[in-house]
């Protein structure tokens, strides 16, 4: 259990990762500085779901533990627990006495969250009570027949070749350039690259490994452009450290997401273009323009670590659109 000192360290940790992944702008002490401040007017002490049945408690910390025990990273377990936290201080019954029903209505109070929103918690739910189910803990698993709401169609918004192109041309640092042709050329998330250590990269087999979501670990690929710009990074530094993104100013340490994010952004209002770029930007990129060039959907599956068909699929959908644009442009009538 978390003292008083830890709980309020983890808190401001969690209030600056949430605020300044909203505001990209703000400089991290000033908003570090403000956050102090506030919490200093507080006593700050770790949850202990105050309102929550002994049993369902006992049974959320027995769950994270055989989960950590799995492999789930430290950061779906945080996940985890707030999702749990909230359902527990809601429904507050022995695991052997929520039925369905409670968990229905459960769901029902979040009306005004996205779908996605309400996936995920129930995602979580189902997480939980399968493993009950498994351990023979509960009888019955009253989550299995809630079928998931149906998620909003959104498009991912890659960008175009002009546009990758403007991006290009407005890095100023070796470090900024390495940066775009990295994630441009693996189509790799923002966790996977900013846990890339120099040793990661093969230059003579032109890919790099980089550990995905559920601790899965496969293999990405570096074009010529990115590994000419990459090696001209790493080239000009002095330092030891064995991260292959490092921060600018002393002392170097492995670059946070947040400051990838903060980087990219900065790189971005160069070139004036009126769209949000972001580093899953060029996740996006490099799956819309791999399928126009003809790549195979299970290919692109396989190369930006999908466990699902159906998330490669929506590429699919972008890519056939500007099919369908093309031909109506070009078609001679």
């Amino acid at each position: 259990m978390l003292n008083s000192s830890q709980a309020g360290e983890q808190l401001l940790h969690q209030l600056e990762s949430s605020i300044s992944a909203l505001c990209f702008d703000v400089p991290l002490q000033k908003l570090h500085m403000t956050i102090v401040g506030i919490l200093s007017l507080y006593d700050i002490r770790p949850a202990r779901l105050p309102r929550a049945n002994p049993d369902i408690r006992d049974k959320v910390n027995q769950f994270l533990a055989a989960k950590r025990l799995e492999g789930l990273s430290e950061l779906t377990l945080d996940g985890y627990a707030l999702e749990l936290r909230i359902f527990a201080q809601h429904v507050q019954l022995p695991v052997n006495q929520i039925t369905t029903a409670e968990i229905r209505d459960y769901l029902s109070h979040f009306e005004n969250l996205k779908m996605s929103s309400v996936s995920k918690k129930l995602s979580v739910l189902k997480s939980f009570f399968a493993w009950l189910a498994d351990e023979e803990i509960i009888a019955k698993d009253p989550v299995r027949r809630i079928k998931p709401p149906k998620k909003e169609q959104r498009l991912p918004k890659a960008l175009t070749i002009e546009e990758l192109e403007m991006i290009r041309e407005s890095c100023i640092t070796p470090r900024e350039r390495a940066l775009v042709e990295v994630f441009y050329a693996t189509g790799g998330r923002l966790s996977e690259i900013e846990a890339l250590n120099k040793s990661d990269i093969n230059y003579q087999a032109m890919s790099a490994r980089v550990i995905g979501k559920g601790n899965k670990e496969r293999e990405v690929y570096l074009s010529y452009k990115a590994l000419y710009h990459l090696k001209k990074y790493v080239l000009q530094r002095l330092d030891d450290e064995p991260a292959l993104f490092i921060t600018e100013r002393r002392p170097y340490r492995r670059v946070s997401n947040r400051a990838i994010q903060r980087a990219i952004k900065v790189i971005a209002a160069r070139t004036g273009i009126q769209k949000s770029i972001h580093p899953h930007t060029f996740r996006h990129t490099f799956a819309t323009l791999t399928l126009n060039n003809g790549a195979d959907l299970s290919s692109v599956q396989a190369l930006l670590g999908h466990s699902d068909p159906a998330t490669t699929q929506v590429y699919a959908q972008v890519s056939e659109s500007k099919k369908r644009e093309a031909y109506r442009k070009h078609l001679v009538q």
